[in-house]
Formats: C-alpha cells, structure tokens, sequence
C-alpha cells in the first residue's frame, strides 16, 4: 500500500522542497527532476503491484467504507497514475532549458507538482467530494500556471479557462448534492451498490447529467471544448505540454470512472448522448484545427478531436471499446505531450510557431524533423504507429456493435487529421525558409539544449516501442477494461477492505 500514497506524497514533499529551495537558483529544477523521478519510480511500482496483487484499498484515518475517505487503485487508475510520472519526468526535464529564472522565482516548479498531486489524486480516490477537492487543486495550480508570464495573451486564456472550470466546479457540486441527498453517501462504491437497484429516475438523469455536463467541460467536450484552445497556447510551452497531456485526460478518466461504475446498470440512459457528444466532438476539433495556421493552435485544437475518439470507446461501452479507449487514452497522452514539446523547440529553433513564418526546417534539423514526424504521424494514425493501433481498437468495436455512423465519421476525422500533421510538415519543414523579421531573428537559437531535446527523444523512443510492440500494452488495457466491466468486484473490494489493515 506504500505505493500507492507515494503517489500522492512524493509530489507534496517535491513541491515543498522546491519551494523551500526558491531562493538557490540551479538546485529547484534538479529537486524537480529528482522528484519527478522518484515519482516514476513509485508508480511503476504501484503499477507492479496491482498487476500482482489486485485492487489496492486504502481507508484513510482508518474509517471503514462508506463513512471515510477511500483510495482505490485499481489497473486502470495504477496505468493513469504509471503515464502521469513519465510526463512529469519528461515536462521536468525540458523545463530546465525552457523555464527562465523569472518563472522559477514565481514557483512555477512547485505549481507543476502540486498539479500533479492533483492529476495523481483524482485517479486514485473512491470518493465523489474527495474527487472534487482533487479537481479544485488543480484547477488552482493550473490557472497560476497559465497566467505565470501576465501577458494580455495568458491573462484572457486565463480568465476564459477559470470561468468554465468553476462552471464545471458547481455543476459537480450540484450533481453530487442531489446523490448525497437521496443516497447519503459519496462513497463511489457504496453509491454504485445503492443505485444498482434504485428506482427513482429523476435522481438517476438528473445526477448522471450535470457530471457529464462537468466532466465534458474538464475533458473538453462537444459543445464545452472552446475554452481549450483559446488558454492553452498561451503558456510556456512546457506548461502547455503538461496540460495537454493530463488535464483533459483527468476528465476523461472521471466520465469513464463515473459511467462504468456509478451509472453502470443506467448506462442506457446517457449512451445515446455520449455517441452524439463523441462523434460532434471529433468533428469540431479537426475541423478547428484544419483552419488554423499556428502550430500550437493547432494541436490545440486537436486534443478535442482526439478526446472523441476516447468517448467513442466508452459510449460503445464493450470491453472491446473500453479496452480500445484505455489504450487511445495511454498513446494520446504521449504522443500529445511530445508534439507540444517539438513544437517548443521549433519555436527555440525559429523564433515562432506561425507556419506562415517557418520553413527548412528539414534541411537544417533533420533530428528535429525525425523527431516530429513520429508523434505526428502516429496521432494521424498512420500503420505501424501507435495511433493505428488505438484507432483500430475503437474503430474495430463500433463495427462489431454496428455504429456504422460513428466510425465513419471517425474515419473521415482520420483523414483530416493526417491533412493537419501533413500542413505543419509541408510548410515548417518542406518549404524554403522565408525571410526572418527582426524579431523573429532576435528570439530564435541555432543551439538547442539537450535537456529540452532528450525528453522529446525519450518519448518518441516509447511511441516507437508501442508502435513495434503493442501487445503489453493492449494486454493491460484489456485486463483494466474486464475490472471496469465487472463494478460488483470494485465494490466488493472497497467495502470490505479491514480498515485496520489500512490505517
């Protein structure tokens, strides 16, 4: 049980001991990368240990379940929490030439680990209020992180992206009032046993509703999404990159935690909206994305379309789909937060992420050229890359449950996917150089440092073994699915669990 409250511990302690070091320049990003190590270290464990030994169930203050607050891992929260410590790592080490002193002064290294406390937390707790209160410290270090510079840019993405998540805050509060209300608990347990065999359907729709109203938001869903590329390129691009690997996925992971265990016996009643949500949700995000010319915005607007296809998987709801979305969720928080990272160096190389202003970059940075074209194409799905395999999974499910309509428009959003990644690849790397401005000039770097490269090769190298070999990971995502597809296993094991076992 060590593991699993390092998860939570060992970002706690690093933000801590980066805070306390604020004022010893060099030493706050190597605490930071130490810590983000160990962090890893931890998780693979947890990881390890879920695979051997089951569910992992924790009481905290030694409260038997419903009454106390409960930590639960299972394999897909133990792979969420094993995914979140590679991008730690990975953000930590291209922070060191990415982050200024200015922002180190502001704590930024500790902002980055409190919000992977947060990320951390709201994967590992059986507890609806405690899921709010994880989301609420995150939604505290993300909104410092994206207004850390102050610019007219940050501030405006700042204000739009706080305004939605406390939407998205007290719509959760509400769904969650009306559960506590009528059942009295916030155990996710105790209420999925409680409402497995609950006749009231007003309390059903109505709770089932506003947390995929909140959770959408937090995911960036069809019709909630238009905060998300309006805040999230106007960080640093290291923020960027943590947040677009993670934060949407915390929401994603909540839809599917919520609707294959708290609503598992009303599933019907929101499977229709989800099929709905997920396909309008790939549409408009590719569709976003094709008509902007800006790196960043590009990819920004692609992690919305990219979040379809996740709920493709669970709004088809077979363990073949759940697997299916496991598996797309794991690649997309890879490949996505290694695309943000190249676009960071394409910046550092050029000056500027604005395909109107790049150009030859191929001739000039054949590594950087390598190093972009494999997450890129993976994402567009192109055979043997990781994203073919996560797109056959869910595409494969919406044949055999014949959503014929979904995996056509699946594979069309396919298709305009790759058109995007093509679009960056012909204009910043194909096309010759056009002329440099004075600025661009000034903040563009011939050299570029090897604690941003290597984590960008590091990732890369992981989208390579995945691609090449599949088979550990689909084998994971499948065993994580057959848990979510069986709640009454969860619940037994929550609620059963020797407290004093876990004190």
């Amino acid at each position: 049980m060590i593991w699993l409250v390092l998860s939570l511990f060992l970002p706690f302690i690093t933000a801590l001991a980066c805070l306390h070091k604020q004022n010893y320049g060099p030493w706050v990003p190597r605490l930071s990368l130490i810590g983000a190590v160990v962090q890893l270290g931890s998780a693979v464990m947890l990881v390890r240990h879920v695979i051997e030994h089951g569910y992992t169930v924790i009481h905290v203050g030694g409260w038997q379940a419903p009454f106390g607050i409960s930590l639960v891992a299972d394999l897909f929260s133990a792979m969420m929490v094993a995914v979140t410590g590679v991008i730690g790592v990975a953000v930590a080490a291209y922070s060191m030439g990415d982050i200024d002193m200015a922002h180190t002064r502001k704590h930024y290294y500790s902002l980055i680990h409190l919000l992977l406390m947060g990320v951390n937390g709201s994967f590992l707790t059986g507890d609806l209020f405690n899921l709010y209160v994880w989301f609420e410290v995150m939604l505290l270090a993300s909104f410092v992180l994206i207004t850390l510079t102050g610019t007219k840019d940050q501030l405006e993405g700042g204000v739009k992206y706080l305004l939605i998540n406390i939407l998205s805050s007290v719509l959760f509060l509400c769904g969650v009032g009306l559960i506590y209300g009528k059942l009295g608990t916030l155990n996710m347990a105790d209420i999925a046993m409680l409402l497995k065999d609950h006749d009231d359907a007003l309390l059903v729709n109505s709770s089932a509703m506003l947390l995929l109203v909140a959770f959408g938001i937090k995911a960036g869903l069809f019709p909630f999404f238009f905060w998300l590329p309006a805040s999230y390129h106007t960080p640093k691009i290291s923020i960027s990159a943590i947040f677009a690997g993670l934060l949407t996925k915390v929401g994603v992971y909540a839809l599917i935690r919520s609707y294959t265990l708290l609503f598992n016996s009303q599933f019907d009643v929101v499977q229709d909206v989800l099929l709905f949500l997920a396909g309008m949700t790939m549409l408009t995000g590719v569709f976003g994305a094709a008509s902007h010319f800006d790196i960043k915005k590009i990819l920004s607007f692609h992690i919305v379309s990219q979040i379809g296809y996740i709920v493709m998987g669970l709004a088809i709801g077979t363990p073949v789909a759940i697997a299916g979305a496991i598996f797309y969720t794991i690649h997309h928080i890879l490949v996505k937060t290694n695309l943000f990272l190249i676009a960071g160096l394409i910046e550092k190389r050029n000056g500027t992420t604005d395909l109107k202003k790049l150009g030859g970059l191929y001739k000039a940075t054949p590594g950087l050229a390598l190093l972009f074209f494999l997450p890129a194409f993976s994402l567009g799905g192109i055979p043997p890359l990781s994203g073919f395999w996560a797109k056959l999974g869910v595409i494969k499910a919406g044949l055999d449950t014949q959503h014929y309509w979904l995996v056509g428009c699946a594979l069309f959003v396919g298709i305009l996917t790759l058109y995007s990644m093509t679009k960056i690849w012909a204009e910043a790397f194909w096309k010759k150089q056009p002329p440099m401005s004075k600025e661009q000039r000034e903040s563009c770097s011939e050299q570029l440092p090897m604690t941003m490269v290597i984590p960008c090769v590091g990732l890369a190298v992981l989208t390579v073994w995945i691609s090449l070999n599949p088979q550990p990971l689909l084998e994971l995502a499948q065993i994580a699915s057959e848990q979510l597809a069986d709640p009454q296993e969860y619940i037994d094991q929550v609620l059963t669990t020797n407290p004093e076992v876990s004190r």
